[in-house]
């Protein structure tokens, strides 16, 4: 049998070496690219006809739209539309990287922390760009809660500290940590079922259709839960927020 862990190898299919930067094109880079052609699909080519009675594809991207569109609206507020494009973004795309690694033999990108880990500091970097830009130095005093005695703060502003720059390896681990195990674990029970044959397969099977109906569930949910926590990031370097 194959290890479970074998779905997660990067390959090279086409090397590329910039001097002694390695830019080989993997199959890593091949199934985030198709992530990217599924969303302008569905959002550039579904939108082209702008029907009154949308399509199915109309109507998913103007789901994923307004959907995306709330979220920044409850959580950030009007400051945060200009911001929305790039939620948008992270969204959809975190969301087709999870769903198209459900597809047999395929390959999951967000699997891969290093993945995972750039999207998470390039929302940390931009969070904390944004709130350097609006506030200058007194963003600082996001560290400092208010109304709490002198005494506390020499404990409580070490430990915001921390946790602020504890955001990006947070949001980068919960979402690799999801899609590994959630793999790992139909990989091995499909392994189960080859092994046990028709007669004895059956209960792997079983578990292996209901899983993936909970790995879909997952999927979606990773993706929002990586976008609302950008919008909650947003929403401290944008207001302050304690």
């Amino acid at each position: 049998m194959h290890s479970p862990m074998e779905q997660f190898e990067i390959k090279r299919l086409f090397n590329l070496h910039i001097g002694s930067l390695d830019a080989s094109y993997t199959n890593s880079a091949l199934w985030m690219t198709i992530a990217v052609i599924c969303a302008f699909f569905v959002f550039v080519v579904g939108m082209q006809k702008k029907a009154l009675v949308p399509g199915r594809l109309q109507s998913m991207a103007e789901l994923g739209y307004e959907f995306v569109a709330g979220m920044v609206r409850d959580n950030v507020g009007s400051a945060g539309k200009k911001y929305f494009p790039f939620v948008l973004t992270l969204f959809v795309f975190i969301l087709f990287c999870n769903l198209l690694g459900l597809v047999p033999y395929a390959f999951t990108p967000t699997s891969h922390i290093i993945v995972t880990f750039a999207m998470a500091a390039a929302v940390f970097i931009g969070v904390t760009v944004i709130g350097f830009v609006r506030h200058g130095a007194h963003f600082l005093s996001l560290f400092v809660p208010k109304g709490v005695p002198f005494v506390l703060l020499l404990l409580l502003v070490p430990i915001e500290i921390i946790s602020y720059f504890v955001r990006p390896f947070s949001l980068s681990i919960r979402l690799f940590a999801n899609m590994l195990a959630g793999h790992t674990m139909l990989k091995v029970f499909g392994g189960f079922v080859v092994m046990l044959g028709i007669i004895g397969g059956w209960a792997p099977l079983a578990f292996i259709v209901v899983f993936t109906g909970l790995e879909l569930l997952i999927a979606f949910l990773q993706a929002y839960v990586f976008a609302i926590l950008t919008c909650l990031y947003l929403n401290d370097a944008i207001h302050l927020h304690h």
